[in-house]
């Protein structure tokens, strides 16, 4: 792969071996980063899980409090009274046997994320095959299945970012964009890891925090020291 000289530029700006503490990695990252568009802000974090025991599966959802950065198209399966309040809460698509219909027929796809009244859930399900290997499947386990309907609009328009440690340890999240102050990124970033590790299985072993990388789309990542997550986290409560 031919590397380009303005990313060699960019990580030869990070120590790869070093582990650097909040405001130094955001910071870093920032400069390392040299795209002309506003990238989005990503975290990856190594657990001490092995996922493919279901007691060390690590899933769940967070609303950032600054958001994403991202403009999100929410499209809800709801009838009657739930369909004109999620119409009123924001949804950008509201339906239920014509979106169902109009998914399989046309493959009509939107749409970035869904939620579904529960009484929907059955004829939601045909959806399976196409909106599951998409991950836009309602799931009541992140709050996308609910008869709150304006609650779950309100928090998915508004910088909700759902999470799952996929095969290999490692969960994968959008914290925000460049352009957010770096106050913004890291306090979005502290929200998102207290819940991760509120959300620490009971048989997990060792360290839960194994390491920590953010980076910018196009930018070099910045590793993130886990004990200073954890005690900036204590200090915070």
């Amino acid at each position: 792969m031919t590397v380009g000289k303005k990313y060699k530029a960019a990580t030869s700006l990070v120590d790869t071996t070093k582990k650097y503490d909040l405001d130094e990695a955001i910071a870093l990252m920032k400069k390392a980063a040299f795209a002309k568009f506003d990238e989005t802000v990503d975290v990856a974090i190594r657990l001490g899980v092995n996922p493919k025991h279901a007691d060390q599966m690590v899933r769940g959802a967070v609303v950032l409090p600054h958001g994403t950065g991202k403009v999100v198209r929410v499209a809800v399966f709801a009838k009657g009274d739930k369909e004109k309040e999620a119409r009123e809460a924001g949804a950008d698509i509201v339906g239920a046997e014509d979106l169902v219909d109009k998914i399989q027929k046309e493959n009509f796809l939107d749409f970035d994320q869904t939620i579904a009244t529960p009484d929907m859930m059955g004829l939601v399900g045909r959806l399976g095959r196409v909106l599951g290997p998409r991950g836009l499947m309602p799931n009541p386990k992140v709050g996308t299945v609910t008869f709150d309907i304006a609650k779950a609009v309100r928090e998915v328009k508004g910088g909700r970012v759902e999470f799952r440690v996929e095969k290999s340890g490692i969960v994968h999240a959008r914290i925000g964009k460049k352009s957010f102050s770096n106050d913004k990124l890291k306090e979005n970033l502290l929200t998102l890891f207290d819940l991760i590790l509120k959300l620490k299985p009971a048989s997990a072993k060792g360290a839960y925090l194994k390491s920590i990388s953010i980076s910018t789309t196009m930018g070099a990542g910045v590793r993130i020291d886990p004990n200073v997550v954890q005690t900036a986290l204590k200090v915070a409560a």
